[in-house]
């Protein structure tokens, strides 16, 4: 709901959040309680690598449900309303479900250009392995994808599921990707990010995750393009196919290298006046992006689709978008 006109307050549930590299603290759930309470809440399906498969699925548009997603929630209202709001989506999601901690929530108050979130990742903590991504029923919607997408947040909670699906994706020769997703990870979760890479095909970030990212290897370069071209040279398992890597900088280029070549793709212009909340540009891309890939289509045009979708998401409060997309 718009409080203001220039004030949103979104309430997304999710498996994940945004940029949020704090633990809930106990000082900030009465704020969070306050908000629901006080304003009419806009609910939205979150957690960004949701709203990358949400924007990729809004893409595609049809067949729904190519798009599906992992994730755990608590048996609640929140996660009721997580199952819904993907259901609206198109989304073939496929939820871990369990008692212990409630769904993970995050609020979004966005005052001009400048965001405020409150979390509590709760049951975006509590995936497990063993009883949800080993089931046979689960593991079988694994084997029958052919891209595959990580946010790195999913590295302090299951390294373990991800280097299962990135090893089935490295021996089938499938496309696994994977994003920085903030600087604390590339910082604390190096280690498990490093066990990783070796995998990713695709690797995703922006400009300030790249520099985290850059320091942690003793790249010992600020120059964006350089520090793209040392992580795509970084060692991999699967020789089939070159390490595709692609920087965002907000409303500066969009940076891609592959093997020696690297390229800057602008990105498209917007007035300052039309932004409503820039929470959700970076997962929109890489959701425009993977529309384009898992249909093959050239890396030029999965920049362009990663822009379009950007821009779009940015005219919108949270991670939301028209009924139907004009790209071309």
């Amino acid at each position: 709901m718009s409080l203001s006109r220039d004030f949103h307050c979104v309430l997304s549930c999710g498996s994940g959040v945004w940029d949020v590299g704090a633990s809930f603290v106990s000082e900030h759930a009465s704020r969070f309680d306050e908000i629901v309470k006080k304003f009419k809440v806009e609910y939205h399906a979150g957690g960004a690598t949701q709203n990358s498969v949400k924007v990729a699925q809004w893409m595609i548009q049809k067949p729904h449900k190519v798009a599906t997603f992992f994730g755990c929630i608590g048996k609640d209202k929140f996660g009721e309303i997580l199952k819904e709001k993907a259901e609206e989506s198109h989304v073939d999601a496929h939820y871990y479900e369990q008692s212990e901690e409630p769904t993970g929530t995050c609020a979004a108050c966005i005052t001009g250009d400048n965001r405020s979130l409150v979390a509590n990742l709760a049951a975006a903590n509590c995936y497990k392995k063993e009883k949800h991504l080993d089931l046979e029923e689960n593991w079988k919607l694994v084997e029958k994808a052919k891209v595959y997408y990580i946010a790195g947040f999913f590295l302090t909670v299951s390294t373990e599921s991800i280097l299962k699906v990135a090893k089935h994706a490295s021996e089938n020769n499938k496309i696994f990707t994977l994003n920085l997703s903030a600087p604390f990870i590339c910082q604390f979760f190096k280690e498990s990010l490093m066990k990783v890479m070796p995998y990713v095909d695709v690797l995703f970030g922006n400009e300030t995750e790249a520099a985290a990212f850059a320091r942690e290897q003793g790249f010992e370069t600020k120059d964006i393009e350089e520090i793209s071209k040392k992580a795509q040279s970084l060692p991999k398992v699967n020789k089939k196919r070159q390490r595709i890597v692609v920087f965002t900088q907000g409303k500066e280029g969009t940076v891609m290298t592959k093997g020696d070549k690297v390229e800057t793709f602008p990105v498209i212009e917007i007035d300052q006046k039309e932004i409503v909340d820039t929470n959700g540009a970076g997962d929109a891309f890489v959701g425009g992006f993977l529309s384009e890939l898992v249909q093959e289509k050239s890396l030029e045009q999965c920049i362009r689709a990663g822009h379009y979708a950007a821009n779009v998401i940015i005219r919108h409060a949270g991670c939301t978008f028209p009924e139907k997309p004009d790209f071309h």
